[in-house]
């Protein structure tokens, strides 16, 4: 069971597409919201049914190809708003930098920012209407 504060949220965003097989994951995403798959299949190739709309993009191997790694570990987190901000148009790319630049040091600041800027470019976006 999923716990949250939200229960109809706009938006879902799926770090790890494994987690789509529970279905509480898509409980309550509202008519006409989004769902953001880090994935390396496209929204239809998910086959995931409901009146949402879908993003998808492969942040894992972006990651990868940056060398976004921490201790073994690929991390796709920040990479991921590039997908979010592709499909919800909330806020406008350049306005990451100083948030990123802020929060990182310069070299890891590049790189999330890189990760960032290819996963916006990269995501492919299928609407329901």
């Amino acid at each position: 069971m999923i716990v949250s504060q939200i229960e109809e949220p706009d938006m879902v965003v799926v770090l790890d597409h494994t987690l789509l097989r529970d279905p509480e994951v898509l409980s309550g995403l509202r008519t006409g919201g989004w769902l953001v798959v880090n994935c390396r299949q496209s929204p239809k190739q998910l086959k995931v049914e409901g009146e949402f709309n879908m993003a998808t993009v492969d942040a894992t191997g972006i990651c990868r190809e940056l060398g976004l790694i921490v201790g073994g570990l690929i991390i796709v987190n920040t990479a991921m708003l590039g997908a979010v901000l592709r499909a919800s148009g909330l806020v406008d790319l350049a306005n990451l930098s100083k948030p990123i630049r802020d929060r990182f040091s310069n070299r890891a600041a590049d790189l999330n920012l890189a990760a960032i800027e290819k996963t916006y470019r990269q995501t492919i976006i299928e609407k329901t209407r």
